[in-house]
């Protein structure tokens, strides 16, 4: 019983009316950049576009901090500045592991949904 996704898609796919399949059809796989921009969208959309501004300042942050870093001839301040840096990097790492999380959270939404419908589907023809 070995099957490909392609197949099985087929298979889901013929056994749904028309509607049904246009809807299934918008449930398909998205690529990287689909998935990036999908985060921006819904309820809470003005705190992604936030923490995309807080990540720009932070890299802004970390470049002017290396670069002073490497300026400076006092060891306190190269500390000092390699700290912020280090810090500053680490922020926008954490910003952007959670942007990755919230991209895997919708795609596990969207095959919930996928799941739902192919239930409903199975349930109406019975």
């Amino acid at each position: 019983m070995k099957h490909t996704t392609e197949e099985i898609d087929k298979v889901i796919h013929d056994a749904l009316n028309r509607e049904e399949a246009e809807f299934y059809d918008q449930l398909g796989e998205q690529s990287l950049l689909e998935m990036s921009l999908g985060v921006f969208q819904g309820k809470n959309k003005g705190i992604y576009i936030l923490t995309i501004i807080v990540s720009v300042l932070l890299f802004a942050g970390f470049v002017y901090c290396a670069i002073q870093f490497f300026q400076t001839e006092n060891t306190r301040e190269m500390i000092i500045y390699g700290a912020i840096a280090f810090y500053c990097i680490l922020s926008v790492t954490a910003v952007k592991l959670w942007h990755w999380m919230q991209m895997n959270t919708n795609q596990v939404l969207r095959e919930m949904k996928r799941l739902e419908l192919q239930i409903s589907a199975l349930a109406s023809k019975k």
